[in-house]
């Protein structure tokens, strides 16, 4: 298993049943002291979709599923009002363990530092890689920055659909050796999509919550729009 702090190394060819079950023992960072369990993604192999959020939060970690809390339950409120139904999505995290502080009983979610991202995105590849998605959807600033761009700002550029293509896939198209002009099989183009993280809304004072609520819906409007 990898040391801490050092970039993943997930296996190859085995499916995400197969990288659920490597993930659960990574030790690629210092997250996994203390909490639970790693939380992978969730959804069908055939997924047209993904999702990718920050990291798991408390419930998530105790429950070992992603977006199964407060954020979630309004992920799936808002995924149904777009006209997205969540069982035909992937739902990950850009981080796969729970990074916190400890006050008291509770534990305050800390935002995951660049290292946490680098030793974790090669699951996140990984991902990727097997699922070739059509439209990926970077929920909140983190995993923005982590797969658009550093200087991404939800604020300025959210809801507009970005030619992408996942790392993953790159990865695994540079050793295909398929003749130039064999179009069977190519991969499609991916979309790459942003949009603001379901717990800023719940964190949004009660006077602009509805309209920060319908502008995730809007975006995510977008992204069924591009599937239909």
């Amino acid at each position: 298993m990898s040391q801490e702090n050092v970039p993943a190394q997930p296996p190859t060819g085995v499916g995400l049943e197969g990288l659920r079950t490597a993930a659960a023992g990574c030790r690629a960072c210092e997250l996994w002291q203390g909490t639970t369990q790693t939380v992978f993604g969730e959804g069908p192999e055939t997924a047209r979709i993904v999702f990718v959020g920050e990291q798991p939060g408390d419930q998530e970690d105790r429950k070992g599923e992603p977006f199964v809390g407060p954020a979630g339950r309004l992920l799936d409120r808002a995924l149904g009002d777009a006209g997205i139904d969540r069982r035909d999505a992937y739902i990950t995290n850009a981080v796969k363990h729970f990074r916190f502080t400890q006050k008291g009983k509770r534990r305050i979610h800390q935002t995951p530092g660049p290292e946490h991202l680098r030793a974790c995105r090669p699951w996140l590849e990984a991902e990727f890689a097997v699922l070739q998605p059509e439209v990926v959807v970077c929920l909140g600033a983190t995993a923005a920055k982590a797969l658009i761009s550093p200087t991404f700002r939800i604020t300025k550029d959210r809801g507009q659909l970005l030619p992408w293509t996942p790392p993953g896939v790159a990865r695994a198209e540079a050793g295909d050796d398929r003749p130039a002009d064999d179009d069977e099989d190519a991969p499609h183009q991916t979309w790459m999509l942003a949009t603001t993280h379901p717990s800023a809304i719940l964190r949004t004072p009660d006077e602009a919550r509805e309209a920060a609520y319908e502008a995730l819906v809007a975006d995510l409007r977008v992204v069924a729009h591009a599937l239909a």
